[in-house]
This record gives C-alpha cells, structure tokens and sequence, in this order.
C-alpha cells in the first residue's frame, strides 16, 4: 500500500515551448504555489508530422531551452517522455505510460481554459477525467465549460500574462528585443543558435 508521504503530486504542464517564456514560467510557478502539487513537469511536445514544420525549432533545441529556463528551480523539471512515445501522441497514452513508470507521484494536466472549452474530444477524456486531476488556468477568450462542475476539475485562479510564443518568433524576425520576455539564459540560447530568424 503506498503511504500518502511518498506520493509525489506532480502536475504536467504539455507545450511545444516554441519558445519557453516568462509567462511559461510566472504561471507555473503561481499555480506551484496555489496548489497541492509538489513538482510541475514542463513535457515538451514533439513535432506533429502533420503540421507544417516552418516555425518550430527541432525538439531537442526546445527541450535545451526549457532546461536552461528552469535549471535553478527544485519544483520544475524538463521532460522530453513525449518524444518517444508513438505519434501522434495523445494524452491519456501519456498519463497511462507515466503513471505506470512512476507508481509513487500523482499526475494531473496543467490546462488552459480554453482546451476545457474541447476537453470532450479528446481521445479518452472520460478516462482523464475520471483518473487525473485538471488544474485549470483562466484564459480571457475561454468560454463557460460544464466539464468545470467535475470533481476532478480544479479552476486556479492565476495571472493572466498576453506573451505568446508566437510575438516572440515576430519580433526576433523583425529584429527588435526580447529582452525580459523570456530568460536571460534562453534569449541568449536563441541568439546563440540564431533561431527563429
């Protein structure tokens, strides 16, 4: 039987982090410190065969980034567990391989508001929802979800940062700063490789 003190509840924070930004990082952080949980998983995810490839950086470039974001922080951790998994990749196969690879932690989904929006299209999300806890993060253009009713559905009350990764890419394009967008460690990480160029 497994004591509640060894049970790790860690929470799944799925993105392409194309790439990681403060914003990334300060909801994170906010919802580490609102919660129950001990530990956030930043899970890369891998480049979808079918999307168009243009704009995202290979995936080990992002995974450095991300290492580079969260190295100096005990309650985040970088995972690539994605990568190796069969494509497409769809969370409850996810959750299933994590859940039996690591029997001791408890893992939940970090969601935006909006995916609850589409929650009932997922692949298996009666399974999820039974099973794994959601932590969901207001979005300003999510509309109301009767799945936030679910017991297993924790709304969290976090701030609400308009950076995207995609402003980010734009402005590295056109040739202005990103200067206190992202880490000073990832801004000169992109620089470095001269990405998103």
């Amino acid at each position: 039987m497994k004591s509640e003190l060894q049970i790790k509840k860690t929470g799944l924070y799925f993105g392409s982090f194309n790439p990681i930004h403060n914003g990334h990082l300060i909801l994170a952080e906010h919802i580490l410190q609102n919660s129950d949980l001990s530990q956030i998983w930043f899970v890369v995810s891998p480049q979808n065969p079918l999307k168009n490839r243009a704009s995202l950086l290979d995936n080990r470039n992002r995974l450095a980034m991300v290492r580079l974001a969260i190295d100096d922080n005990e309650g985040f951790l970088a995972s690539d567990i994605e990568f190796s998994l069969p494509q497409p990749s769809y969370t409850i196969n996810t959750l299933v391989y994590l859940s039996e690879k690591y029997p001791l932690r408890e893992f939940s989904l970090i969601l935006g508001e909006d995916n609850l929006e589409n929650f009932n299209k997922w692949r298996n999300y009666t399974t999820i929802l039974e099973y794994y806890k959601l932590y969901i993060y207001p979005r300003r253009a999510a509309k109301p979800s009767p799945l936030a009713e679910n017991r297993n559905v924790i709304m969290i009350d976090a701030p609400q940062i308009d950076i995207s990764s995609s402003f980010i890419r734009e402005n590295i394009k056109s040739g202005k700063s990103i200067r206190y967008l992202v880490p000073e460690k990832v801004r000169l990480e992109i620089e470095k490789g001269g990405y998103y160029r």
